[in-house]
């Protein structure tokens, strides 16, 4: 018995998948064996090592039973509440210890000591060091969960994602004008990835457990299933099923459950909504939308300015975090608010009515600060700010309004209406806002005024400029995805996986007598010719050589087509396509 278990354990060890991972540039997963030691197999003595058997009876499960799929969402969807959780309470007390925050909500202060501005461009300068410390386990361009959906069939590496949190941990706890959301989806989904690799799950349900895990880290960080789920249908899956819907929604809600036994989701907002929205309000309320597109576009094209210009720096990757913490310790003397998330910030923008003019400075400050925290190399993502920025949107939206005499729509409405509004025009998913708005308030009447700019943004800002943040981020880096809809295995997809083995080949001397002898019953559609020499010629269609009243010893070269438009067996399906 003794022996038989050690030998289950010893193959269990070797049966352990490849650790995936994209070391290399162009994204391609490059293999690490993970081997537990031999002492350790020894201790375990086959008890808790599930053997070769018993783990093909897993994998087998997992692809045939739909609930045995069910049971891993929830257990991702746990897994990516605990990220949430770990990575909330890290940065939290990094605000507490660095800047004094109360209960680490930063963005709440009123005013910042002035020396404690210098703390982003020391944690620019610890993550540009730390960046240095990693590059060669980090690549230049890691891949997130919405490249990893469309380009690799949901793989993603674990330690790179680890990586990848730490850094926005740090980006985030030194004050940068970013959010968390991108690492958490990150780490979440790749946790998802993780464990579709290990038990070795088809290509579609490894797509769909990257999906789990951002809509558990999303549902978690707002405390809105919902809207996690619905941030993994529209971003991440890149298409909504009613087979996706139960799993997505399973690890949403295993993952705010996990998050607010934990204690780190956000405290609830208390509002005052609207009773009923008028008729006439919807006309302003889509105008709002408009204005928040264009606000969103400009954002999007600032910090791609300013990321050029570090760029045009020349200075060292690693020093221009600093840079870009010393401006953002100086925004900071201006005004706290504009430090990390804006959690705060954006909860007294929502309850307090502001005035046109603090509206418009605190909506410049930060989105400056946004904009130099992304260009000068933190980690991290524009979801919250987007949200922070959105509700400056609609204060000063409302404000203007009022001063022109138009009726106005209350200035609590036109906060809300623009923090989703201007979050559909930056990060995507008019859906996955509208449902945010409806768990946040709890109100009908506000969340139809959601939807109407909301939609009215997306529409606006895919017709105007085509692309979300991180598409806009891809088109930069040359890659033609708009969405995480698979196209993977159509770009991995050759000429030579398709083309026909065994061509109709015949020499272009044949005559057109012998042609029809070579292929009677056969029927091909075409036959390839050949010169003296045996290469390619041209193609002669069946019809042609078959054709009534044309004499047996006419020449198959007389009749041939496209004698210089060739297809190699390496290029790809799409150029095929272009070529067709």
């Amino acid at each position: 018995m003794a022996a038989k278990a050690g030998t289950e354990a010893g193959e269990a060890a070797n049966l352990l998948p490849e650790e995936e991972s994209q070391d290399s540039s162009d994204g391609r997963p490059v293999g690490r064996r993970h081997r537990l030691s031999g002492a350790l197999r020894r201790v375990l003595g086959g008890y808790f090592v599930p053997g070769a058997r018993t783990l093909r009876n897993i994998r087998c499960l997992v692809r045939v039973d739909s609930l045995w799929l069910l049971a891993l969402a929830a257990l991702v969807g746990s897994l990516a509440g605990l990220v949430v959780a770990a990575m909330t309470h890290a940065t939290l007390l990094a605000h507490a210890v660095l800047f004094g925050a109360p209960r680490g909500r930063l963005s709440g202060l009123t005013a910042l000591a002035s020396w404690r501005c210098v703390v982003p461009a020391i944690g620019g300068l610890a993550l540009g060091l730390f960046g240095v410390a990693i590059r060669r386990s980090l690549p230049p361009r890691p891949v997130d969960p919405i490249e990893a959906n469309a380009l690799h069939g949901g793989r993603m590496s674990l330690r790179q994602s680890v990586l990848i949190a730490i850094q926005t941990i740090i980006s985030n706890g030194a004050g940068a004008s970013i959010g968390l959301e991108a690492g958490f989806t990150q780490l979440a989904s790749a946790a998802g990835a993780r464990l579709g690799c290990f038990l070795r799950v088809h290509r579609a349900d490894m797509r769909l457990l990257v999906g789990c895990g951002a809509a558990g880290a999303i549902g978690a960080a707002f405390d809105a299933p919902l809207a996690g789920a619905f941030y993994a249908f529209e971003l991440v899956i890149g298409s909504y099923t009613m087979a996706n819907l139960a799993p997505v929604a399973l690890a949403s809600i295993c993952a705010t459950g996990v998050a607010t036994v934990a204690c780190s989701v956000i405290p609830p907002l208390h509002l005052a909504p609207p009773s009923a929205l008028r008729l006439r309000d919807c006309l302003p309320i889509a105008g709002l939308g408009a204005f928040c597109a264009l606000s969103g576009i400009a954002l999007m094209r600032v910090v791609t300015l300013i990321e050029s210009g570090f760029n045009r720096t020349r200075l060292p990757v690693w020093s221009r975090p600093a840079l870009g913490g010393a401006v953002i310790g100086g925004l900071a003397l201006l005004s706290p608010t504009v430090l990390s998330s804006g959690h705060m910030a954006m909860r007294a923008g929502l309850m307090e009515s502001l005035t046109l003019g603090r509206a418009s400075w605190l909506f410049l400050l930060k989105a400056l600060a946004s904009a130099v925290s992304i260009g000068s190399g933190f980690r991290g993502g524009l979801f919250f700010a987007s949200l922070y920025l959105g509700v400056l949107n609609g204060a000063m939206y409302g404000d203007v309004l009022a001063l022109i005499g138009i009726d106005p729509v209350s200035v609590q409405v036109c906060a809300m209406a623009g923090m989703c509004a201007l979050a559909v025009a930056v990060i995507g998913g008019p859906m996955t806002m509208i449902f945010l708005a409806l768990e946040t308030t709890g109100s009908f009447p506000l969340t139809v005024a959601v939807l109407i700019s909301a939609l009215t943004s997306s529409f606006a800002t895919r017709r105007w400029f085509g692309y979300s943040f991180a598409t806009w981020r891809f088109h930069l880096r040359g890659e033609r995805i708009r969405s995480a809809v698979d196209v993977g295995r159509v770009r991995s997809l050759t000429v030579e996986h398709v083309m026909q083995k065994v061509p109709p080949v015949i020499a272009m001397t044949a005559s057109v007598g012998e042609a029809r002898r070579r292929f009677e019953g056969l029927q091909p559609r075409y036959v390839i010719v050949t010169d003296e020499l045996g290469k390619y010629a041209g193609l002669v269609a069946a019809d042609a050589y078959n054709a009534i009243g044309l004499p047996e010893d006419e020449l198959l070269g007389l009749l041939r087509t496209d004698p210089g438009t060739v297809l190699r067996p390496y290029e790809s399906v799409r150029d095929a396509l272009a070529t067709f």
